[in-house]
């Protein structure tokens, strides 16, 4: 199985996992008038929209290189990673919407031992799934199944928070279920920034791999006297780099052609996340 359908796999059993838990805890929550857990319910919902969203932009970057695309197309899946981020906020907005519908009375909610069961199940499928995708998106080296690892894994610290909250209800605080969805409203928020910031890093050509490495390995390689002007960009599972090899004037093109092949092998060998090199060939002083 290759890796576009490995990360579909992935995508598909997280999807119908958070599809479920959202179910409940939104359920429950207009059941029982709970902001807490209907902000957390909220949350859980875009992670299943995230899977979606996910789903489409793997598809389209799996496309390879053509004429208008000639380094590829994986960087859609970056564009789609900046979506989930963006629904992150959008989770915001109903969660402080339900957060003052609450303080001004409009409903009050009902805690029993079902609520904290309840949350207690889904808080134990949303970490199988946190650990699940990041587990698989490391293996993969897929941006996004971490970054929806990362929107998961901040449902499991919203679903702590409502159950801490829902004690306070339970011993007669129920200002608690408000406040809860608002810092539930907070931590959606915080994770959609660090989403949209890592992914625009991309976008923007952001160094990928660190310099000093690649220098090493081209300085390695007889008859190679120096080399600077080392630039990467690109994904972190799929990186370009161009980079300025200093050579003795006196070499034929066809051995600066050698030379360059040379480099270019040694550097794949040795760091099989790297797509493509171009070798700049200049005589040394």
């Amino acid at each position: 199985m290759n890796r576009t359908s490995e990360i579909r796999k992935v995508l598909i059993i997280t999807l119908l996992l958070n599809i479920l838990v959202s179910g409940v805890k939104i359920f429950y929550g207009y059941f029982t008038h709970s902001v807490a857990i209907i902000s957390d319910g909220y949350h859980s919902f875009f992670d299943s929209v995230s899977n979606v969203v996910g789903l489409v932009g793997i598809h389209f970057a799996s496309y390879p290189p053509d004429e208008r695309h000639p380094y590829g197309h994986r960087k859609y899946e970056t564009v789609f990673t900046i979506f989930v981020g963006t629904l992150m906020f959008v989770t915001c907005i109903e969660i402080f919407k339900r957060v003052y519908d609450s303080l001004v009375g409009k409903y009050e909610a009902e805690v029993t031992m079902l609520s904290f069961v309840l949350m207690l199940s889904t808080m134990a499928v949303s970490l199988f799934v946190t650990t699940y995708e990041k587990r698989m998106g490391r293996k993969l080296s897929s941006e996004y199944l971490i970054a929806d690892a990362q929107h998961t894994k901040s449902d499991i610290y919203a679903s702590i928070g409502v159950i801490i909250g829902l004690i306070f209800v339970k011993l007669g605080f129920p200002i608690a279920d408000p406040i809860v969805g608002a810092i539930v409203g907070i931590l959606v928020a915080r994770a959609g920034v660090n989403i949209i910031r890592d992914s625009a890093e991309m976008l923007v050509d952001k160094t990928q791999t660190d310099a000093a490495l690649i220098r090493d390995i081209v300085c390695s390689i007889e008859d190679v006297s120096g080399c600077h002007d080392i630039r990467t960009r690109g994904t972190k599972n799929h990186i370009f780099i161009d980079l300025h090899v200093l050579v003795n004037p006196a070499m034929t093109v066809e051995e600066g052609h050698h030379i360059a092949d040379l480099i270019e092998h040694e550097i794949k060998k040795r760091m099989s996340e790297v797509v493509d090199v171009v070798v700049h060939i200049e005589p040394s002083p």
